[in-house]
């Protein structure tokens, strides 16, 4: 895979591969998510995310949305704890107007006071609806609990109390202390030749600069396990069981990705598929997750079951917790794992939308992107040995934590 690389003198960088197709996909990756948001600003992330697509001193609103989605394209964004993506896909041949748009509601959007009061409104309803949804909200709320008091265990939406209180003097105050050039890397796949897309990165963004660099630092606080049970008025019990886990640059990374593939991950064959939904028919959804943030991260195995079955479920994923703590992976078990998380990754590159904000993460998270083959060295490298150490440290009994909705 050949990536383009480039940086401009005020500090933004762009990671770009090259491909044949007649789509394109670019973006903007901003280093900037809930976890930044201080006392009274929960949400502010999110807003702003929304808030984007609210007019810029060029465009109104409507000229914003219909921009690519006249020439059939389409424009989209979304924020995580950890950081704010604004991007779009496109034909090839509107490279130019995608590039324009992105850059000009990233750096000159107005945020219209009635267009503020609007999306109060319209954020508080998504945080209503979410609250309806205990499948989601369950994962929200174990992060909360497992990084009690901190920013990042906050909710990426916010609360609707803090969502009222948004002003456009708060938005512009969270701006210039979070949205930093050197915490900004411009992202793209697609058919353009190198010497077009450097002149349009440099075009469109080397005029935005910020006073200084980034010095957030970030506090994680000290890990205490905790089992909470809530009541819900919900069909189905639904139960989360984890651990604090690595963090993104953690050398376990890569076998905490493995473990967590095998025990619960997308594949129908992962161990909680197999012994709570096939063999025991107790769950229709099981699944663990792995999210590593810069400095810490989460483990979580998640299931939704019937009352009269929740003691029984936690039981059968403790004792799939115990096999994985207690016995090596043999050769021929490990094989196929990591053949299977290889394929999951080789199929992630041919989702050239999916590779586009994957380059643009990394780019921000590690300075680097790892190649395909350096990455299957390094996962060929992992021993059962390794496995079960990363076992006995995330999913120790003692240090496993618990939510439970009780209906």
């Amino acid at each position: 895979m050949e990536i383009l690389l480039d940086n401009l003198p005020n500090g933004i960088r762009m990671v770009h591969y090259p491909t044949n197709g007649m789509v394109a996909h670019c973006g903007i990756m901003i280093n900037a998510g809930s976890r930044d948001e201080l006392d009274g600003e929960q949400g502010m992330a999110h807003f702003i995310e929304h808030m984007l697509f609210k007019g810029s001193e060029k465009r109104k609103s409507y000229h914003i949305l219909s921009c690519l989605e006249d020439v059939g394209g389409e424009l989209n964004a979304y924020t995580t704890k950890e950081e704010t993506a604004i991007h779009a896909s496109f034909l090839k041949e509107d490279y130019q107007r995608a590039i324009e748009l992105l850059a000009d509601i990233t750096f000159n959007s107005v945020f219209p006071e009635k267009e503020i009061k609007k999306e109060k409104d319209v954020i508080i309803e998504e945080i209503n609806s979410y609250l309806d949804s205990p499948a989601e909200l369950i994962f929200d709320e174990f992060e909360e609990q497992i990084f009690s008091g901190f920013p990042i265990g906050n909710s990426v939406l916010g609360k609707p109390g803090t969502v009222k209180k948004f002003t456009r003097d708060s938005i512009i105050s969270f701006l210039g202390r979070v949205y930093k050039a050197d915490q900004i890397v411009f992202c793209s796949v697609g058919n353009i030749s190198e010497d077009k897309i450097k002149r349009l990165f440099k075009e469109y963004f080397s005029s935005w600069n910020t006073n200084g660099n980034s010095d957030r630092k970030h506090t994680v606080p000290e890990y205490r396990q905790s089992v909470v049970t809530k009541k819900k008025k919900t069909f189905q019990n639904h139960c989360i069981i984890g651990n604090r886990a690595y963090n993104i640059k953690a050398p376990e990374r890569l076998g905490m990705f493995l473990l967590n593939n095998i025990l619960g991950g997308q594949g129908l064959n992962s161990r909680l598929n197999l012994s709570l939904r096939e063999r025991n028919g107790l769950a229709y959804t099981v699944e663990s997750a792995y999210n590593p943030y810069m400095d810490t991260g989460s483990l979580s195995i998640y299931f939704g079951t019937d009352g009269q079955h929740l003691e029984k479920s936690v039981s059968i994923v403790q004792k799939e917790l115990k096999k994985l703590r207690e016995e090596r992976l043999g050769a021929i078990q490990l094989s196929k794992a990591k053949k299977q998380i290889k394929g999951y990754i080789a199929r992630g590159y041919e989702n050239h939308e999916n590779l586009m904000l994957s380059l643009g993460k990394s780019i921000l998270a590690l300075g680097r992107i790892e190649p395909f083959d350096e990455l299957c060295s390094r996962i060929d490298a992992i021993s059962s040995s390794d496995l079960l150490n990363i076992a006995n440290e995330v999913f120790d009994p003692s240090e496993l934590s618990m939510l439970t909705y009780k209906k």
